[in-house]
């Protein structure tokens, strides 16, 4: 019997490792991406405070993933319960503020110069939307572990766009930028099935939902870009700003070579 359950502690150890290194390349790539462009004199503190906001509730979000799969791999699931709930406050606060920065940075017409600006403009909210949506079905089905955990981490890849952006070439990507970040983002759930076929011999359902929603969020990014309304939007967010005077489909100039 003491042979039976070292042998099954083993095995649920090994379960867990898939998820905890994960959240940890996750959380590396986002630090990475933008510690690296920080280091190349690309970014700058010298923001406003609403911004620094913004990336403190992002990375916040990514530090407590890895610590929440981190307590599981410990066992200590009844704190990870626990701090669980923090994200019913979290996510709506993430999408804010999220809304508030994209806004912000079109109204200047200060968008990256490898988007167009109303892609920019239409990209960021349909991640953040599908990123909640994907987070806030993880939550509900929390009780049944495999599909929560397999939510959540869809919906934590869709969040590394920007940790991705900044660590490939996308000014060499012109103008797909906005789908090579999405091919490397789906790298990860695809990981993610590759494990499930190995160690189940099957692919749980929950990544075709997941898979599902990221290319859907994708096709939708394109259609509503290159729409009506979402010249109409555009029109509506920039009026009265600098951003009006920035044709909405138009890449922005590369900037200067210092």
């Amino acid at each position: 019997m003491a042979t039976l359950a070292h042998t099954a502690s083993g095995a649920s150890v090994r379960a867990e490792r898939f998820w905890t290194i994960s959240a940890g390349i996750m959380m590396a790539v986002l630090v990475l991406g933008f510690s690296v462009q920080l280091a190349m004199g690309r970014s700058t503190f010298a923001v406003p405070l609403f911004v620094h906001i913004h990336a403190l509730v992002f990375f916040g979000w990514a530090a407590l993933y890895l610590l929440q799969n981190l307590l599981v791999g410990m066992g200590n699931t009844a704190l990870h319960k626990r701090l669980g709930w923090l994200s019913v406050v979290w996510i709506p606060t993430m999408v804010v503020m999220g809304l508030i920065v994209t806004v912000a940075i079109v109204r200047r017409g200060q968008t990256p110069f490898f988007f167009q600006p109303l892609y920019f403009l239409i990209m960021d909210p349909m991640t953040l939307f599908t990123f909640a949506g994907l987070a806030i079905a993880a939550i509900r089905l929390r009780r049944k572990t495999q599909w929560h955990r397999r939510l959540m981490f869809c919906g934590m890849s869709i969040l590394l766009g920007p940790g991705i952006g900044r660590l490939i070439p996308l000014p060499l990507m012109i103008p797909y930028a906005g789908w090579a970040v999405f091919a490397f983002v789906m790298l990860f759930p695809i990981a993610g099935i590759v494990r499930d076929l190995r160690r189940d011999g099957r692919v749980h359902p929950a990544w075709l939902w997941g898979l599902g929603s990221i290319v859907v969020m994708q096709i939708a990014i394109d259609l509503m870009a290159f729409s009506a309304p979402g010249q109409w939007l555009y029109t509506a967010v920039t009026q009265g700003s600098p951003g009006a005077a920035v044709a909405p489909l138009a890449f922005p100039p590369f900037p200067p070579v210092a």
